[in-house]
């Protein structure tokens, strides 16, 4: 399946020339759609930080850059740049990509109109740029954009100090991460409610910039840390929050629960529930099945959930029984136990 951006993107297939890249697009089937109706000498190329997406770009023929922020090989005549649910992130992207493009490079942006692409004219302003719409389809909008990306300052990790619970933390992070530079209401109560893992294997799913990892392993030093994220960004700020702690932990970046090891006493997550902009119940459907798989008995899995998302049906249809440990601030902290 196509999503409706990249269905706008192969609408517009004629303004893409030269060497292409294509920046943080969605796990679809844009890659195989795309690569046969460009026509030699093309080049085409991805930049993604999100696991799910490098696996789709894994194709002959196709150059895939993997990673937190990218370090090209080469220059490109067109950048096809997906607008980011941050506004804070697209410049960082504009600065990262900059020394890959030439003067004559062409960039375009594609977003969804509930997406925040609207915006995207005077927020081009405020950066010194100027953005043109070129086409409005599939509840989509197709922008180029024109000026010189020499004043953007060049992407970083930055770096927060959090007291939680009489705990201080050193949190690294980067826009694109989610709740970067801030500690989420949801997070927040968790934590408050973790005090039955003090020992094993602990993962911390979904992990973010690093927050629950880090703030168990900081209270508990026996347990064996391991976290994991499908964006590399998220990772990458992990290891950093890891680092600046004084931590050890394991950090891996994977499409769902990580390969290894094979199962965990305790499994903790503010869990991801979105696929761009739309809920998708499929993501926690996933990791609540494998939850259970990867469990070891009278292992834990304690998350938290926006009270108007129907986590606890899912937890009741894979682990029968449900604790609910607390509801504030519209949020919810679930609890199960393998049996």
């Amino acid at each position: 399946m196509l999503a409706n951006t990249s269905q706008m993107l192969l609408r517009n297939i004629s303004d893409l020339t030269g060497n292409i890249l294509i920046v943080e697009p969605p796990a679809d089937e844009l890659a195989r759609s795309l690569l046969p109706e460009l026509p030699a000498p093309t080049k085409l190329s991805c930049y993604t930080s999100n696991a799910a997406t490098a696996q789709s770009w894994q194709i002959p023929d196709i150059t895939c850059y993997f990673s937190a922020l990218p370090e090209f090989q080469q220059q490109f005549d067109t950048v096809v740049i997906y607008y980011p649910k941050s506004k804070e992130q697209l410049s960082l992207t504009l600065a990262a990509i900059a020394p890959a493009l030439t003067d004559s490079s062409q960039i375009f942006l594609v977003g969804d109109n509930k997406g925040g692409i609207k915006s995207l004219s005077s927020h081009a302003e405020k950066l010194g740029l100027q953005a043109h719409k070129l086409d409005n389809a599939k509840h989509c909008l197709w922008y180029c954009l024109n000026g010189s990306l020499a004043a953007l300052t060049k992407p970083r990790f930055s770096q927060q100090q959090f007291t939680i619970n009489h705990t201080t933390l050193n949190v690294c992070s980067i826009a694109g991460v989610f709740n970067h530079g801030k500690l989420d209401t949801g997070t927040a109560l968790l934590l408050n409610h973790l005090q039955h893992i003090t020992k094993g294997s602990v993962l911390d799913f979904g992990c973010g910039s690093g927050v629950i990892g880090a703030f168990l392993k900081k209270n508990n030093s026996a347990i064996n840390l391991y976290c994991s994220d499908v964006s590399a960004l998220a990772t990458e700020a992990t290891k950093q929050t890891l680092q600046a702690n004084n931590l050890q932990g394991t950090v891996i970046t994977a499409d769902g629960l990580p390969a290894k090891p094979a199962c965990f006493d305790h499994i903790v997550s503010n869990p991801p529930f979105h696929t761009g902009i739309k809920t998708d119940y499929s993501i926690s459907e996933t990791f609540i099945s494998q939850s259970k798989d990867r469990l070891n008995p009278g292992g834990s899995l304690t998350l938290v959930a926006n009270t108007h998302l129907a986590y606890q049906t899912l937890l009741e249809q894979t682990f029968g029984k449900v604790t609910v440990l607390a509801k504030a601030n519209g949020f919810v902290i679930y609890q199960t136990i393998k049996r």
